[in-house]
This record gives structure tokens, C-alpha cells and sequence, in this order.
């Protein structure tokens, strides 16, 4: 039987094209939408488009918070992309200051051009990924890729873990930010796999591969 993967629905996700993506990797994939539905499940994935505030209100008032943590507790996998990636953080200061779900300690931070620097946000487009040689987990969420390959990004703000061992892949645009963590069974990408063409796949399919063994 293959593998059965989450992905949450919280109001604010491009739901369809990262499970039709998931499922090109080998997983069978639902759609919840109810927090108590998560222990059923040894992977899931929490998509997100749009705004801060909003979505950590939606998960917090759903309860996705409380079983979103008890998931990881229980060192089952989890994948956050683009703002499903951004709500892990401590806190966030897109319109305001804003707490998150506090699974990864840092901050979320806007884009800034630096002085006599015309900076477009957000940062949308192709855009390069360097893999971190020290993180051991990221050489598995990256198997099979190399550095300087090619993914999808569409963000105005970036993310900035306190530790820097959560740090699986930086990119350049104007500064060098991290663009994806790892650590465990907790991985994350501000990017979208589910738009990176290939390169997204591998992610994917790198994901399901060791969700399958941690099962």
C-alpha cells in the first residue's frame, strides 16, 4: 500500500496542484480540514498563500496548532511551503507583530533594498538554492540535487531561524536568506516544489521516500 499523506486545509493553501504533485511521487494524499483528523496520518504537509495574521488566526482557532506540534512530538513527518513554512516561526512582522507556532525560534522579515538599491518585491521567479554541506538532514531532503539548481519562489518576506543548523538551502536576492530548513522530521521551504518543475518533484519525492521509512 503507498504511503498516505496529509495535507492541511486551513482556508489559505493552493491545495490542488501540491497534492496532484504529491501524488506524482508515489503517495496517496487527503485533504483535512479538521485538526483531529492529523493523528491518522505519519506525514503531513501545510501548504499556505497570503498573509500571516490571517492563517495562524484560522490554524490556531482550528486547533491545527495543538496537533500540528503533537504530530512532531511523535517525530512523524512534516513539510511547510512558502507561508505554511513561515508560520513554524516564533513570530512574524508582516503587517505587525505576530506569533507563530514557535516550532522553529527566529523571525519573519520583510525584504529590504538596501541603500541606492532598487529591489523588486516580492521576489518572484526562478531563483537559485545552495545546499548547507553541515546539515546532515538536508542532505536528505536534497538527494539527488545539486547546488545552484533552479526553484519557484513568490515572497515578500523571508525567513531568519536563531539557529543557523536549521538551515538547509540559502538563496541570494539582495541578501543571502534562508530558503529552506531541515532538521529531523520537521522540514521547510519558502520556495514551491509543487511550481519547481523537476527540481520540486525530487523535493517531493525525496519527502515521501523518507516519510515511507519513518513509517
Amino acid at each position: 500500500m503507498s504511503l498516505k499523506i496529509a495535507v492541511i486545509d486551513y482556508g489559505m493553501g493552493n491545495l490542488r496542484s501540491v497534492s496532484k504533485a504529491v501524488e506524482l511521487c508515489g503517495a496517496e494524499v487527503d485533504i483535512i480540514n479538521e485538526a483531529n483528523q492529523i493523528e491518522k496520518y505519519n506525514a503531513i504537509i501545510l501548504p499556505g498563500v497570503g498573509a500571516f495574521e490571517p492563517a495562524i488566526k484560522i490554524i490556531k482557532n482550528k486547533g491545527f496548532d495543538t496537533a500540528v506540534k503533537e504530530h512532531i512530538s511523535k517525530n512523524k513527518m512534516f513539510l511547510g511551503i512558502c507561508l505554511g513554512f513561515q508560520l513554524l516561526f516564533s513570530e512574524s512582522y508582516e503587517d505587525g507583530l505576530h506569533k507563530g507556532l514557535d516550532i522553529i525560534e527566529g523571525s519573519v522579515e520583510k525584504f529590504v533594498a538596501p541603500k541606492n538599491e532598487k529591489l523588486i518585491i516580492p521576489h518572484m521567479g526562478w531563483n537559485k538554492i545552495f545546499i548547507s554541506k553541515q546539515n546532515q538532514t538536508a542532505q536528505e531532503m536534497y538527494k539527488n540535487i545539486n547546488d545552484g539548481d533552479y526553484v519557484y519562489f513568490v515572497h515578500s518576506y523571508f525567513c531568519k531561524p536563531d539557529d543557523k543548523n536549521w538551515i538547509a538551502t540559502t538563496t541570494d536576492y539582495s541578501i543571502n536568506f534562508c530558503s529552506s530548513v531541515a532538521n529531523g522530521n520537521v522540514w521547510g521551504c519558502q520556495f514551491h516544489p509543487e511550481k519547481s518543475s523537476e527540481i520540486g518533484l525530487r523535493i517531493l519525492k525525496n519527502f515521501v521516500e523518507h516519510s515511507e521509512e519513518q513509517c
